[in-house]
């Protein structure tokens, strides 16, 4: 979340898509209900099914899975239209005025400029900005340099330190004109096409939305909400860009009540990322080595970016800090042994060669390739696509380690049903079941979807012999490295270095870990602005402390000032609130610096005054010549506004991106619709490149995708229900009573053309595997026009599966859901498409 959750209740307008927060996140739901109730503040719900959420909307509109870039394509045409967009926030807070360079092609055709179709990758040279100052009123291209930025010799292209731009926005290669053409395709009439949702229908959420910008008006802010139904596509990264460029437009990011706000959907999804929980990222989203990296001093240089920038503006550029935050990674890592004569160690970090992604290792496993696995609070078999590739992938594998509170699909892989006696002995995996410790028999700290991080004290002890989960990778680890110190190996130097300064080694604290993922000073150091001066052995008070000489250790710099001198900041629990604006300071802390809103200096205009007065989060103190308020202001403390310093200070360019340049995407600079990998219809805009161009198709014999000529010809998309956990509380009596068994939900017009009514059994196939069901029948889900076509949705809740409480086992097929999923992931996320592909619906 850009915002919070509590920050909801200061909207104006809410755009809820890709999510069901009623249903799926019900505590967080009453921000929502309570902007609705005490701002008379408006909510649109965009989704193919009628949920609770949509039944509290002011307007809902059905969408067919998996178009929504079509129809938030076709907001942004309509916002510059119809003028409802933010001017001031557009020139001077985005890179709106920036000019793109010479040769950069838009994808009517559906690709952009630089596809190498022998690769399905795009060289992206053409996607940067040229070099050359200022072109205010010099719309004829030749004006420009043509110039971009320099790099060494073999090097990927750099952007341009002195950016060209066009503040009067009329360049036709400024980023605006080039944003106005690429969406002028998206009329309503083409959303109308594409997504099913009537134009009268459209232009009623469009002008609603739009609103708030009418005739000017900057006091007023929107926020999108969105949770996996937008990011479980092949361009889901594509779908959230979307709706970024729409809010950047209006002028609604950094602002309360605005925002771009994604619900996770665990209790700690937003912490498992921050601390690295992705193949390629290392803690605090530093890049990971590759092999080309041969030191420290090079790998530094390539992640590390330069301010690209108009000439006389300012741009913090706070990444180009990288180096302090690496450096202290590194010491956190391996203490002793990193010293600036060894480079820091930096050669102990595996360097990734190739993707490694959870797709690409259950692909690896299924070759062969993958010989074991720790799975540890991870139901490999329920939540991947194809579960019979899966299933098949354990087989193969020499051995599997399962960290569970219940027995589940993946450390049962092998009694999958149609699995018989004679089969199970072929199966040569050795399965290691390792009891752990449920939620509330283990203290720690959790990261919301708000971005805070609160500790939490655990209600009762582990049971049996169940144990903690940090406690069993320790002692995995100390063993480890006990073979290492007797047998040697062909690397041991990053396991015997390895820090492990806890005070039961075997039985760390996470109070332990929590201080030193904080940080702390090696050295006394004194910090140049504050005059600050920490003692060796201190905790750092922030990230501002940080250094890259070895004086400071910090395992995630983002973390940084939540566990200080004055104790753990998490465990705070203040409810003081003097702003009004649902901020609290002092409850729990928010990651950075305790922020709450990112990116609020832009709740300002450019002369440093807050755009809505009764909502003022920071502003620019003049006596006191700093950045001042109620939240932590997310800038350079000290810049004036006449500087013009970016609000945006994690981009080079210190303006939020509407065009992303170079690298920053795998599948355009700009979002472009694409069907999914499995569309009852080609795309409208390019039938020749219907799906994404960069879309990778695994080869194995189970990866088989259907069309609408071999009868599957309806759209289904998967969802979770209130009454079950994901996969866990089938094993709870009481979840269980409430939803006993799977059912597939349909539209009362495709049960009465198959005959079918309440209660009876479907059966549903894809190209991958059937799924056995009770049929749903409603209304919720209607059937659509798709550009003349008929087109059926239906809904598969994914919760059931062939573990769990067994009292219905002879009316319940136990078959999971994701048995007709395909294996096709985002190219930017490498997020599996479980929310829009083809089935063929029947009687069983």
């Amino acid at each position: 979340m850009t915002n919070g959750w509590i920050d909801i209740k200061n909207t104006d307008m809410m755009l809820i898509m890709g999510g069901n927060p009623a249903e799926n996140h019900p505590c967080g739901f009453k921000w929502p209900i309570e902007a609705k109730r005490n701002r008379n503040a408006k909510i649109i719900v965009v989704d193919p099914r009628f949920t609770r959420t949509a039944s509290t909307a002011d307007l809902f509109l059905q969408i067919r899975a998996g178009s929504d870039i079509a129809f938030l394509g076709g907001m942004i045409n309509y916002a510059i239209e119809n003028n409802r967009i933010a001017k001031d926030y557009l020139v001077n807070f985005t890179n709106a005025a920036f000019v793109v360079k010479d040769g950069f092609k838009l994808p009517e055709d559906g690709l952009f400029s630089g596809f190498d179709p022998a690769t399905l990758t795009y060289d992206k040279a053409t996607w940067n900005y040229e070099e050359g100052g200022d072109l205010s009123k010099k719309t004829d291209p030749e004006a420009s340099s043509g110039k971009t930025g320099t790099a060494a010799s073999g090097a990927p292209p750099a952007l341009p330190a002195n950016a060209a731009y066009d503040l009067d926005l009329q360049h036709p290669r400024s980023v605006f004109q080039l944003l106005k053409k690429q969406y002028s395709r998206y009329t309503p009439e083409m959303v109308e096409r594409i997504t099913g949702i009537p134009r009268d229908q459209f232009l009623k959420a469009a002008d609603l939305f739009t609103s708030i910008r009418k005739n000017g008006d900057m006091t007023k802010a929107a926020t999108i909400i969105y949770a996996v139904g937008w990011t479980q596509h092949t361009f889901g990264t594509q779908i959230i860009r979307t709706a970024a460029m729409l809010q950047l437009l209006m002028g609604n990011i950094g602002r309360a009540g605005g925002g771009v706000n994604a619900l996770r959907g665990h209790s700690n999804i937003q912490g498992a990322t921050d601390m690295a929980g992705i193949f390629d990222n290392l803690p605090g989203y530093l890049k990971v080595p590759v092999p080309a990296d041969t030191d420290l001093t090079a790998f530094l240089k390539r992640i590390t970016p330069t301010a690209s920038k108009p000439g006389s503006w300012q741009s913090f550029n706070y990444w180009s800090n990288t180096p302090k935050f690496m450096v202290s990674f590194l010491m956190a890592m391996y203490g002793d042994a990193a010293r600036k004569q060894s480079d820091f160690a930096f050669h102990y970090l595996p360097k990734i060669d190739r993707n490694y992604s959870w797709t690409e290792i259950w692909d690896n496993m299924y070759r062969g390739a993958v010989k074991g696995m720790f799975a540890f609070g991870m139901n490999g078999v329920m939540i991947g696509p194809d579960q019979h590739k899966n299933i098949d992938a354990l087989k193969k594998a020499d051995w599997l380690v399962v960290g569970e509170i219940y027995p589940d699909e993946t450390s049962e892989f092998w009694r999958a049903p149609g699995t018989n006696a004679d089969e199970m002995k072929k199966i040569n995996t050795t399965v290691y079941r390792l009891p752990c410790a449920g939620f509330a028999e283990k203290d720690g700290s959790m990261t919301n979807s708000a971005r805070w991080l609160q500790w939490k004290n655990v209600a009762l002890p582990p049971p049996g012999d169940a144990r903690l989960d940090q406690d069993i990778v320790a002692q995995i680890f100390l063993r480890v490295r006990d073979l290492y110190r007797k047998e040697g190996g062909k690397f041991p130097d990053p396991i015997l270095n390895l820090t492990w300064p806890y005070t039961d080694p075997e039985h760390p604290a996470l109070a332990d870990l929590a201080k030193e993922i904080n940080g702390k000073a090696l050295a006394d150091i004194t910090d140049p602005a504050t005059k600050q001066t920490l003692r060796a052995g201190q905790q750092l008070p922030g990230f501002a402390f940080l250094r890259d000489d070895g004086t400071t250790s910090c395992g995630n710099w983002i973390y940084s000032g939540s566990w200080t001198e004055a104790g753990s900041q998490i465990a705070r629990r203040g409810t003081e609130d003097p702003s009004g604006l649902g901020i609290y300071p002092n409850w729990a802390w928010s990651w950075p610096a305790n922020r709450r809103v990112l990116y609020n200096r832009a709740s300002c205009d450019p002369a440093g005054k807050p755009w809505d007065p009764e909502r003022r989060q920071v502003w620019w103190n003049e006596d006191a010549q700093r950045w001042v308020g109620n939240d932590v202001p997310d800038f350079k403390p000290d810049s004036p506004p006449k500087d013009h310093m970016g609000p945006f200070i994690m981009n080079p360019e210190g303006v939020g991106r509407i065009f992303v340049p170079l690298a920053g995407m795998a599948d355009g600079p700009f979002p472009e619709f694409y069907e999914p990998v499995e569309s009852p219809v080609t795309n409208l805009l390019h039938p020749n490149q219907s799906s994404s161009p960069v879309v990778k198709k695994f080869t194995t014999p189970f990866d088989k995708f259907g069309s609408p000529e071999q009868g599957f010809n309806v759209v289904c998309t998967t969802y979770r229900l209130t009454e079950h956990y994901h996969y866990w509380t089938k094993n709870n009596p009481m979840n269980v009573q409430l939803i006993p068994e799977p059912f597939i939900e349909v539209p009362v017009e495709l049960a009465d053309q198959l005959g079918i009514r309440g209660g009876e059994k479907l059966k549903v196939s894809s190209a991958r595997g059937s799924y056995v069901a009770k049929a749903f029948v409603t209304r919720r889900i209607k059937p659509m026009t798709i550009d003349g076509k008929k087109v059926f949705q239906i809904g598969l809740p994914i919760h059931q599966g062939f573990r769990g409480i067994q009292e219905d086992a002879d009316r319940n097929a136990r078959t999971p859901a994701n048995l007709l999923t395909p294996t096709v992931y985002d190219a930017n996320a490498y997020t599996p498409e479980f929310k829009g592909f083809l089935v063929k619906v029947e009687k069983a």
